[in-house]
């Protein structure tokens, strides 16, 4: 297939993650920045090849939790999934792991 990793930033895959406040619990609010800065370096190491990760706090619901770009093109759902298939990924195994980390996170960062 001739892809050299790491891919230079401009082809990575840009992993927009938007965290709700409330999964801090009730004052997450107070506590969302610092959580997002924590879970930004926990997850930097993730695919690190071809992925670029943003984590970042969702104050607009009106924004998608998670979105995906490269080239700095937003890419659709399909899209992302053939993308993630040319690493051997699969998008919603990809989905749940970030999921499943970040919830891992959240306790570590709550000290539970």
């Amino acid at each position: 297939m001739g892809l050299e990793l790491p891919l230079p930033l401009y082809k990575k895959l840009t992993v927009t993650f938007r965290v709700e406040p409330g999964c801090l619990g009730p004052d997450g609010a107070d506590h969302i920045d610092g959580f997002c800065k924590f879970a930004k370096k926990a997850v930097v190491k993730l695919d690190s090849d071809f992925v670029r990760w943003v984590i970042t706090p969702r104050y607009d619901k009106s924004l998608p939790e998670t979105e995906y770009k490269t080239n700095n093109k937003t890419l659709d759902h399909d899209k992302a999934e053939k993308y993630l298939r040319v690493f051997g990924k699969e998008l919603d195994d990809f989905e749940e792991h970030l999921q499943d980390k970040l919830s891992v996170l959240i306790d570590e960062y709550l000290g539970r």
